[in-house]
């Protein structure tokens, strides 16, 4: 079943304010809710990651984190630089040049409780990719953060500014949280430039990765006869796109497609599998060198950290609304 735990029902009014708002443009969220605890670092971090230097950059390409700017970054005379396309072309960024992070970095995860605290000293932030403009990305990276850019890509949702470009035969079941239903995800022709249009938004504000949710309708009441292929072959687009604008991209759930899905995407994120003794089956991302960022939401750290360090899982309990409060292990 489903488990994501996103906006809480309250937090539709601020998101359907913006709701005529330019896709490649957000309202940052005003009034923090700040009830965090003191940081704790990962019980084993990995020695290649330095501070300031989160995860990896993917293989064949030199060591480090490239920033905008950074010499790193740099091409050759004559060449197009990573992440541009000559005019009327769609080749991807240069391979190799996306994020790459690794497990056991600490991490935090925030969609609701309004403006982003900035104050956590953690090396990964997952954030509204809608609900915050370039700037709340460009402040995360001067601190030296590496910024997640959190989407909806399995259901609709009436309060995002580009609803309208959903047509109704997209639209099927209610997903449980109030204004959205589930996609028609076999319809791909039609909900890949609606995706790649989104995740345009995230390059252009300066997001280093994708975290796309809802993205296990198969096995949900959408609405639609989806099978398992189905979501194999949508989750894979989704993957395709995310690459190729050069940005990182995490399987959100979706455990029982862990074993196709792992060579396409770059890390994890993951809700209670503590809860339902599910974490060795997210596992497989550790092994192959990818984090795997995970909170738990009922059971307090004293019961799931242990074995989620010994997994090296990059860990915390967080509160259902996922507002600025973390208690990681």
């Amino acid at each position: 079943m489903n488990r994501r735990n996103r906006h809480l029902p309250a937090a539709l009014a601020l998101a359907t304010a913006t709701a005529t708002a330019l896709l490649l443009t957000s309202c940052s969220s005003s009034g923090s809710e700040d009830d965090d605890s003191a940081d704790g670092s990962p019980s084993a971090p990995p020695a290649t990651t330095a501070p300031g230097t989160p995860g990896t950059i993917a293989p064949g390409t030199p060591g480090g984190t490239p920033t905008p700017g950074d010499p790193a970054t740099s091409t050759a005379p004559g060449t197009t630089p990573p992440g541009t396309t000559p005019p009327g072309t769609t080749a991807p960024p240069q391979a190799g040049a996306r994020w790459q992070p690794t497990p056991g970095l600490a991490w935090q995860w925030q969609l609701g409780g309004g403006t982003v605290d900035q104050s956590v000293d953690v090396p990964v932030y997952d954030i509204d990719g809608f609900e915050n403009d370039a700037s709340v990305v460009a402040a995360l990276h001067a601190k030296g953060r590496k910024v997640i850019c959190y989407i909806n890509a399995g259901s609709w949702e009436n309060f995002r500014p580009d609803s309208t470009a959903f047509t109704k035969a997209l639209q099927g079941s209610d997903t449980g949280w109030k204004g959205e239903k589930w996609f028609d995800i076999r319809k791909l022709d039609q909900l890949k430039p609606l995706m790649a249009a989104r995740f345009d938004m995230c390059k252009s504000k300066g997001f280093d990765a994708i975290e796309p949710d809802t993205i296990e309708a198969y096995n949900q009441n959408s609405g639609f006869p989806l099978t398992p292929d189905d979501q194999i072959k949508y989750n894979r687009m989704l993957a395709q796109l995310a690459h190729e604008r050069g940005l990182a991209i995490g399987l959100k759930n979706d455990l029982d497609q862990i074993p196709a899905l792992l060579p396409d995407f770059d890390f994890a994120v993951n809700e209670e599998c503590s809860q339902f003794n599910e974490c060795d089956r997210v596992a497989p991302f550790v092994k192959a060198g990818k984090a795997v960022f995970h909170v738990e939401y009922k059971l307090d750290t004293d019961q799931f950290c242990a074995k989620a360090k010994s997994l090296g899982f990059s860990s915390m309990q967080k509160k259902l609304e996922l507002n600025a409060w973390r208690k990681p292990c």
